[in-house]
């Protein structure tokens, strides 16, 4: 069962974006996962084909409409089983967990919004799931659903060439990364620390995990205090 996404955009160009490319891009030629992007307009019911309206109660900018947006969302998603999501900088953070419960899945449905917001109503009414991806506000849903998209993607079975590749990383045992070196042994006068280049692996897992650990400390501590 291949990975499915829909996406709801008033700017479905903007799709698949860099999505299209590396790993991802090589992973939907082989049908490990697809993406549809839909525009919302198209399911307007007047001839400028309006999806927003002035917002009740006054104030400035538009809101996307429940009625335009909710026949949207039944006509991709129906009565399937994929969570819908509405990209929304006042939505859950989104965490590695939640990344790779998603990608267990048969897929997403992910609405972007635009404007000032969505109604309220078809939030509510269409079981929206609101996911942020930081403390900060973008011209719409379209970025941030790429870049969750993106985390989904690569940890799908079979998009990373190493299984174990992906293991390590940032967020996947609650701390970040260690550091990484490589090639030429020496540069502008730094050396690779010694123990990696041991062959002590015991000595070497140590190591990584104390670096990982004083990284975290230093950066996101937050995130020590998720693990406590």
């Amino acid at each position: 069962m291949s990975f499915k996404a829909t996406v709801l955009t008033l700017y479905p160009e903007m799709f698949p974006g860099h999505l299209g490319h590396s790993l991802a891009g090589r992973a939907a030629e082989r049908g490990d996962w697809s993406l549809d992007a839909v525009n919302i307009r198209d399911f307007a019911d007047d001839k400028h084909r309006s999806v927003d309206d002035t917002p009740a109660g006054g104030g400035a900018g538009m809101v996307l409409r429940a009625d335009i947006l909710g026949k949207a969302i039944d006509a991709v998603s129906g009565a399937d089983a994929r969570p819908r999501l509405l990209m929304s900088p006042r939505g859950r953070p989104l965490t590695q967990k939640r990344v790779r419960e998603l990608a267990e899945g048969p897929g997403v449905v992910i609405v972007c919004g635009r404007f000032e917001g969505v109604d309220q109503r078809v939030i509510d009414g269409r079981d929206l799931e609101e996911i942020s991806i930081g403390d900060y506000i973008l011209s719409g849903g379209e970025p941030a659903a790429l870049t969750l998209l993106d985390a989904v993607v690569r940890v799908l079975p079979g998009v990373m060439g190493n299984a174990l590749s992906g293991a390590h990383e940032s967020f996947e045992n609650g701390l970040l990364e260690h550091p990484h070196y490589t090639r030429p042994a020496e540069w502008e006068g730094e050396g690779i620390p010694d123990v990696l280049t041991s062959g002590n692996h015991a000595a070497i897992d140590r190591w990584r995990h104390e670096q990982a650990l004083a990284l975290t400390r230093a950066r996101r501590p937050d995130l020590l205090d998720r693990k406590s």
